[in-house]
């Protein structure tokens, strides 16, 4: 059974649906509100708080602990600045994706490693020989995503540090109501946001003092299901829905290569030997045989499969995990795995795994939809993703 993260006596508190999840062991807010339409447009529109806890952390530190980091991620960890931010997959001896996550650079010989997926035994298995600690302090901290256009106001309200000065992508130390914590310019939502790691003892002082600096900034508590509409609008992958990590995939067609995943300019083949190069060196050479891309579908089609039933065309208000058939020519070419209606843009858009070379940019291919009960194919285009990419997002100042 799931158990409450540091943060769940204020989020039980707040969430009337009482719509929750499990992430990792601990129950996650679905929403708060009966709908997530007032969340997603704090996304949008505001400053939306999401509790992000449940997210592996890893502290590596060590005089080698560089090479660790170098031997394991396929970016070239030895360019890497203290006080940078890089998302980055990792891979196994086959160049396939075992997780993504974020590396941060603290010190010189110290690193804070994220993952979706526990991967601590997969470190310590490539640490060998290395003089380097690898510290789980996945339950010692806590975190919370502050994202949105208001979002850094909020921040510079509550917290002692250069909010103004933090890059994109980019860590800074701080304090939020006297609470030491560090900051980065980091998120899942595509949008201006921050993440904040904080010790698990005093993550309830951090959150009190934010909601109230926030108060004038409409900052709101967001759960899962507006941060999934935001993410595909963002055009990020989610593990398990996207993709599969290698470790869990049953099937060869379930593990995923970075390129595969269109990741390939995280990719540094020219570095020194890291996990699965020979294999994603080759793969570089012959091109990939499948990617992962965006697809816009053509809303007038499928206004028009409502009108022949006589039915006013819904646009879904969640994004659905349910992957469906893509086609070309009558064949099926791929599978669209996460579709959504983006209440930004108003457009249905959808991340889905396409093979060469239908994946390629400007490319017309069809997906499934289901109208009452009977199977349709509408039009559909491969276009590049971010769907989403406002210019606040990297702006410095913030915008």
């Amino acid at each position: 059974m799931p158990i409450g993260t540091a943060f769940h006596q204020r989020t039980l508190a707040l969430c009337e649906s009482l719509n929750y999840r499990d992430w990792s062991g601990y129950f996650a807010v679905s929403a708060y509100e009966s709908h997530h339409e007032h969340e997603y447009n704090a996304i949008r529109n505001a400053a939306a708080l999401i509790d992000i806890s449940p997210l592996f952390k890893y502290r590596v530190a060590g005089p080698d602990a560089t090479r660790l980091v170098d031997r394991v991620i396929t970016r070239d960890a030895r360019r890497m600045n203290v006080g940078q931010v890089w998302y980055t997959p990792w891979c196994d001896e086959q160049g396939k994706v075992i997780d993504d996550g974020t590396v941060a650079r603290l010190d010189e010989q110290l690193y804070r490693w994220t993952a979706a997926d526990p991967s601590l035994r997969w470190f310590r298995q490539n640490a060998v020989g290395l003089d380097v600690e690898i510290d789980d302090m996945s339950e010692r901290v806590a975190a919370l995503a502050i994202q949105g256009p208001t979002s850094a106001l909020v921040l510079k309200a509550a917290a002692d540090a250069d909010i103004d000065g933090l890059r994109y992508f980019r860590t800074t130390e701080g304090r939020i109501g006297g609470v030491p914590v560090d900051v980065s310019r980091t998120g899942y939502t595509g949008d201006l946001g921050y993440e904040i790691w904080i010790p698990v003892e005093r993550a309830v002082e951090v959150w009190d003092t934010l909601m109230r600096a926030g108060a004038a900034h409409e900052l709101k508590p967001v759960g899962m299901l507006a941060l999934d509409v935001a993410r595909v609008e963002a055009g990020l992958l989610l593990i398990d829905v996207d993709f599969q990590g290698s470790r869990k995939a049953l099937i060869e067609t379930q593990r995923y290569s970075p390129f595969e995943l269109g990741l390939g300019r995280l990719v540094s083949t020219d570095k020194a030997p890291f996990v699965g190069r020979a294999a994603l060196i080759e793969e570089q050479r012959r091109g990939s045989s499948r990617m992962i891309v965006g697809l816009e579908l053509d809303w007038t089609e499928v206004e028009a499969l409502y009108d022949r039933v006589a039915l006013a065309p819904v646009a879904p208000a969640a994004a659905s995990r349910v992957a469906v058939p893509v086609r070309r020519d009558g064949r099926q070419v791929g599978r669209a795995t996460t579709t959504a209606w983006s209440p930004t843009l108003k457009r249905l858009l959808a991340l889905a795994t396409i093979e060469a070379p239908y994946f390629t940019e400007g490319t017309r291919v069809e997906v499934e939809v289901t109208v009452e009960a009977v199977r349709h194919y509408v039009s559909a285009t491969v276009v590049k993703t971010p769907f989403f990419n406002p210019p606040r997002k990297t702006a410095t100042p913030p915008a």
